[in-house]
């Protein structure tokens, strides 16, 4: 059946509701082993980023598969990697309902989830039964309610659960549907949040004999000082990889659509301008020190070949999956 017209049919429901359809329907098919009979076997183009072997550079970034409940069916649709949370300490509802908008003429989506998942432990569970075997990204963050100054200890338990389980970790301090959270960003208290994580894989390396890199996702909403700035910081502290870039609060080109001032975190088309400013912003004061998995904006393969040729290592995909299905997928990985 050609995704058009399952997007079609998905896009009847509300979007919540089009997400669980949709992820259940592709666990039916992984299940039944059918996923590469409709959408083709995954390309196989090998790279090496922060000393993981990727089978392609395009992979799937978190937020569509928060739990670890679907990501083995994800990986079959073509991607290298794939990311899953953000995860938290505790299980937490997210903010209320509705919380996910789709801006169809813009193939944007804005949404504010608020980090809605049943806990790490849950998600543990669910990789360890997975039997996955591909590469695996996991992204976390700190519960609604801890505080900014107890942030690093939400960081701290889930780095150490989830530690010999990832291949390697993201610390996601950029969502803007955490009350304080994008504040993690900034001066004493970001450093103060490195120093100490860098600490706990010193000692999980050494516990489990084998280093898992950490990646720190950052906003597009920052000027370019503040972008210079962090890309010392993470030079500073040794971070081994850097996502650019989180959702944006921007409003820009969609602000006269319907549900385009909702409040939260617009992606897809419309944040790749910014996504790729930032990009190539803070790839060009890391200087390669630090390699940069791109995401924000990608619709096409022209998109994908874009963020490369600024500086990015890999990308990631999320609005644009949804909107062009597994055959963008496919394009990406054949263009880059």
């Amino acid at each position: 059946m050609p995704y058009g017209l399952v997007k079609k049919i998905l896009f009847m429901f509300n979007p919540e509701t089009a997400h669980e359809i949709s992820l259940r329907g592709l666990n039916l098919l992984h299940k039944f082993k059918l996923i590469k009979l409709f959408f083709g076997k995954n390309k196989i183009k090998p790279v090496n980023v922060m000393g993981i072997n990727f089978p392609n550079k395009v992979g799937l970034a978190a937020g569509l598969d928060k739990d670890g409940e679907y990501f083995h069916a994800l990986s079959s649709c073509g991607f290298g990697f794939v990311e899953i949370g953000t995860v938290t300490p505790l299980a937490q509802d997210g903010n209320d309902k509705p919380r996910l908008f789709r801006l169809e003429s813009a193939e944007a989506i804005i949404n504010r989830m608020g980090f809605n998942n049943k806990g790490v432990d849950n998600l543990l569970e669910n990789v360890t039964r997975s039997g996955f075997k591909g590469v695996l990204g996991i992204n976390i963050g700190k519960n609604k309610n801890t505080t900014e100054e107890n942030a690093v200890v939400d960081y701290l338990i889930c780095l150490e659960k989830v530690y010999n389980h990832a291949d390697y970790i993201t610390i996601n301090i950029s969502s803007p549907n955490t009350p304080g959270l994008r504040d993690l960003q900034f001066g004493e208290t970001l450093q103060g949040l490195l120093r100490d994580l860098k600490f706990k894989q010193r000692e999980l390396t050494q516990q489990f004999d084998r280093y898992v890199p950490l990646v720190v996702k950052v906003a597009p909403d920052m000027d370019d000082d503040a972008i210079e700035s962090l890309a010392n910081t993470f030079i500073e502290y040794s971070i081994d990889g850097v996502i650019v870039s989180n959702t944006t609060i921007s409003r820009e080109g969609v602000e006269n659509l319907p549900d385009g001032s909702q409040q939260g975190g617009l992606s897809g088309r419309p944040l790749k301008e910014k996504a790729d400013h930032s990009l190539q912003v803070m790839a060009a004061h890391l200087k390669q020190k630090i390699p940069v998995i791109a995401v924000g904006g990608i619709s096409c393969a022209d998109d994908a070949e874009k963020k490369i040729q600024l500086g990015a290592s890999l990308v990631q995909i999320y609005t644009g999956f949804i909107y062009q299905g597994p055959g963008l997928v496919h394009e990406c990985v054949e263009r880059i």
